[in-house]
């Protein structure tokens, strides 16, 4: 393997704790909607990942209006889509939080200056600036080397579309295999596996899931999404990085 000169961090619930604020702000919003059209039914954020995993905010709205039977203007449709922007980068200069122990290891990889340092997102760029510079992650990363599949491409996609993969690995001036991805979902472990890119799997924030739950995911990082190496914790990320090495 070619020696890793850069280390590509994902950012939600990889670097900050970031998507169960997301999940509210969009709950927050859908029942809006639910209530306006009439329906009494509400959901709480852990009832609309539940029925909506996977999809941004536009997919759900989508799923929402077929699932209860009602139709948005299409001038409506998008003005909450900008909305939902706006109030989910409300809620992470809130309240958001650094995912555990991922401090200590940014500081120690910042002084030590041996690997390129970048971020690479599905989300837009505005909500991964807030979440970084709330949790005082902003001084790790140059501005540079903040990337987001929904801002950063002329085409905007999401993960598990390898090209903010590949975008980010040309911005930055490295091939994908002197890089390591550090993911914490399928389709971010599968935009960094299609993307050629070795692979280190973070399954810390689903222990709010159950352990049944983090030990699935663990085992779906490993052995359908090649990921080198699992991380429960930080801690384990000098361990992750040289089984990446060694491979």
């Amino acid at each position: 393997m070619p020696v890793i000169k850069e280390i590509l961090f994902d950012c939600d619930n990889t670097l900050v704790l970031s998507e169960s604020l997301a999940f509210q702000a969009c709950a927050e919003l859908c029942n809006e909607i639910l209530e306006k059209y009439g329906r009494p039914e509400r959901y709480t954020s852990h009832e609309l990942l539940a029925d909506f995993v996977g999809q941004n905010f536009r997919g759900m709205m989508v799923s929402l209006q077929k699932k209860y039977n009602f139709t948005m203007p299409e001038d409506e449709f998008n003005t909450y889509v900008d909305r939902e922007l706006g109030a989910v980068i409300q809620k992470l200069e809130k309240s958001a939080e650094p995912c555990p122990g991922v401090m200590e290891q940014l500081d120690h990889l910042h002084k030590e200056k041996k690997y390129g340092l970048a971020v690479v997102s599905s989300s837009a760029l505005s909500r991964v600036q807030a979440s970084i510079r709330k949790v005082n992650q902003d001084k790790y990363f140059p501005p540079d080397h903040v990337f987001s599949a929904a801002t950063s491409l002329e085409k905007p996609t999401t993960k598990p579309d390898p090209a903010i993969y590949l975008h980010a690995c040309k911005a930055i001036g490295v091939q994908p295999g002197e890089c390591v991805a550090i993911e914490d979902s399928k389709s971010g472990a599968g935009a960094a596996k299609n993307a050629k890119i070795p692979l280190i799997g973070y399954v810390g924030p689903y222990i709010d899931e159950g352990k049944e739950k983090q030990e699935s995911m663990a085992k779906l990082l490993k052995e359908e999404l090649g990921a080198i190496y699992v991380m429960y914790d930080w801690k384990e990320f000098p361990q992750a990085l040289k089984a990446v090495e060694a491979s």
